[in-house]
């Protein structure tokens, strides 16, 4: 069965989140993404179910795009406390190569180490930051060169290859006719938001990113804080990490989660969180790397080449960014304006 899907069910998302400002800039640049594929992109918007299973580019879109949204919950987090982690895509293939190395010992053992070793990389990160103060893009990028490095010890320089289908289920396996993947980006979005929205938890690390010795001062524990969310970006990159070895079967140290860190900074910025820290959009995060996913399948699915496809895709990003500025906003309003001036000549007139 071939389905067709309009756009109408993203626009009536914008017109529900008009009252969220920060979500407005890239929900609103996804619809139009979304918009000129409708027009210009044949099959686009097709889905078929075969054998239960949903199949189509958007579902391609979910699926793929899983990776950078999972990573672009932990970043979140990171760069709502002022820092920023680009050791992510290192931390992915750490994961899956130790989920492949022990793919022939048993399911638990494989799925627990490869989660294992990405929370004491996330660990290593939050220690160097919260208790010896080093400066966290410093700090992470230690582990960023250093993790492939590690990764290629594990696997021995080769490419591991599995086929317990339980590991590559992980990857490939489908819910409900949907991708799996889907189904784990939900359900720890879900777990974010409850951690961060339910409890204190958010509230302490958006006073630690505003202002930390402000925060530490009314007795925050702004160390323990910040340790505990670079073991949770951690967790989510290990997550991602098992994600991509399971979709090609393999750990493959040198491209696994290579450039992943980049696409998950640049989600949570186009999602509505700024680098500066404080405040934090975990649902701008997911649609920012959507945003990234839809416009990457785009620019393929029209011949652009993937040297190429870099230009336009950061000419995106920046209108969404610069859209989004206060500074822009105001400049913008300034202009609309009249001047003082002006105000008094139509006053004498």
């Amino acid at each position: 069965m071939i389905v067709d899907l309009l756009i109408w069910p993203a626009l009536a998302a914008l017109l529900w989140v008009n009252r969220r400002r920060p979500l407005l800039w890239p929900l609103l640049a996804l619809a139009l993404l979304l918009l000129f594929n409708r027009l210009f992109t044949p099959g686009f918007f097709i889905l078929e179910i075969r054998d239960g299973r949903l199949y189509g580019t958007l579902v391609d879109v979910l699926n793929q795009g899983s990776k950078v949204m999972l990573l672009a919950l932990g970043m979140t987090l990171v760069i709502a406390t002022g820092g920023v982690d680009p050791s992510v895509g290192a931390t992915m293939a750490i994961a899956g190569a130790v989920m492949a190395r022990l793919a022939g010992v048993s399911i638990p053992v494989a799925l627990g180490g490869g989660l294992g070793v990405a929370l004491l990389a996330g660990a290593w990160n939050g220690l160097l930051v919260s208790a010896f103060r080093i400066q966290p893009i410093i700090a992470t990028l230690i582990l960023m060169v250093a993790g492939r490095g590690v990764a290629q010890l594990v696997t021995d320089g080769q490419i591991i290859n599995f086929e317990q289908p339980a590991l590559v289920y992980l990857g490939n396996g489908s819910l409900l006719g949907l991708p799996f993947t889907l189904a784990l980006v939900l359900g720890m979005f879900v777990l974010t938001a409850l951690l961060v929205r339910r409890t204190a938890l958010g509230l302490f690390i958006e006073a630690i990113g505003d202002n930390e010795t402000a925060a530490r001062f009314t007795g925050l524990p702004a160390r323990p804080v910040k340790f505990l969310v670079y073991v949770f970006a951690g967790f989510c990159a290990g997550l991602a990490g098992l994600v991509a070895a399971s979709n090609i079967k393999s750990a493959d140290a040198n491209h696994i989660g290579l450039y992943l860190e980049l696409d998950a900074i640049l989600a949570v910025v186009v999602g509505g969180t700024a680098l500066t820290g404080g405040r934090f959009q975990l649902a701008g995060s997911l649609i920012g790397a959507l945003l990234i996913q839809t416009l990457g399948t785009t620019l393929y699915a029209r011949n652009v080449g993937a040297d190429v496809a870099t230009v336009p895709k950061a000419m995106v990003i920046l209108a969404v960014c610069l859209l989004q500025s206060p500074v822009l906003r105001a400049k913008l309003a300034g202009l609309r304006r009249p001047t003082p001036v002006a105000i008094r000549k139509e006053g004498s007139a």
